[in-house]
């Protein structure tokens, strides 16, 4: 008769685990008889002693201690193959909390993440919407939806979307002081700033973080539009911002040389064997909406 390889292995987990055969019994809800008659079979086909027993508890032996380490990351292994198989049909449920930029938030995230919801009614969303970034583990946050260069971190990121900065101004501003062609004549420009009053360029293909200066500044970028559109001044802007306004005219894109490569809209979360399922099927869904936005395909 074949052998069970895998027979004795959670019972001999149990018992070294509480110590105790009596105990380790009632964990697997199975008699004490059966429990010592298991280790006994399992010991035999090892050849090998792996507890040391008394009247009151037992002891692992060097062998024991070894094999312990070994099942447990097998048990540990086969639980997380039941959780992902069986979670390729669940449904996302329970609370769920991220975070996000303002005003991306508000004009992408938020939106997707309400008709996602429409179709699992038995999930709960807290979205912290924050220009500061947030520690993950240490807010107990699910996911983070972050804009631009990611830092350095032992977060799991997912690329949701394309993120490219523009340099442009309305066509009155550039009739009224000129044109800029060269990243030295920003200086002689009045440069809208928003969070930031270094603009990211690259020349010769390297990139470079370039200090500008004007009469005007606002952490919004919105605010920064209104005021390009107006014509008050250059102003550097991601896409989403600004690809209309280029499109129809009212903005004029600057120094296209010089521009930095894209970055990227990325989903961040926790690193994790297993990724639960709202969270993955978020993360998927984000990424099919913002594809299908128009200021991703423009």
């Amino acid at each position: 008769m074949q052998v069970n390889r895998w027979e004795g292995l959670d019972e001999f987990v149990a018992v070294a685990e509480c110590g105790q055969f009596t105990a380790a019994a009632e964990r697997l809800g199975v008699s004490s008889s059966h429990i010592s008659r298991q280790i006994a079979r399992l010991e035999e086909r090892l050849q090998t002693r792996l507890l040391y027993r008394s009247t009151r508890k037992v002891a692992l032996t060097e062998a024991g201690q070894t094999f312990l380490h070994h099942c447990q990351r097998l048990q540990d292994g086969r639980e997380e193959a039941l959780r992902a198989v069986t979670d390729l049909t669940s449904e996302p449920k329970g609370l769920l909390r991220m975070t996000c930029a303002v005003a991306y938030g508000e004009r992408f995230i938020a939106p997707l993440v309400t008709r996602f919801m429409e179709d699992y009614p038995q999930l709960r969303v807290d979205i912290e919407l924050t220009n500061n970034t947030l520690d993950l583990v240490h807010e107990g946050l699910d996911l983070a939806i972050r804009l631009g260069r990611l830092q350095e971190s032992r977060l799991v990121a997912a690329r949701l979307a394309p993120r490219k900065m523009y340099l442009c101004a309305s066509p009155a501003y550039l009739e009224r002081y000129g044109r800029p062609h060269s990243v030295s004549e920003l200086a002689r420009h009045n440069c809208l700033i928003g969070s930031s009053d270094s603009w990211l360029l690259q020349q010769n293909g390297r990139e470079f973080s370039q200090r500008v200066q004007g009469n005007w500044r606002c952490n919004s970028g919105q605010a920064v539009l209104d005021a390009a559109l107006r014509g008050v001044g250059l102003c550097q802007l991601p896409d989403y911002y600004v690809l209309e306004h280029l499109k129809r005219g009212a903005l004029v894109s600057l120094l296209d040389a010089h521009q930095p490569p894209n970055t990227a809209v990325w989903a961040l979360y926790p690193q994790q064997r297993h990724l639960s399922p709202k969270v993955r099927k978020l993360v998927d869904y984000l990424k099919a909406g913002l594809a299908s936005r128009e200021e991703y395909s423009v």
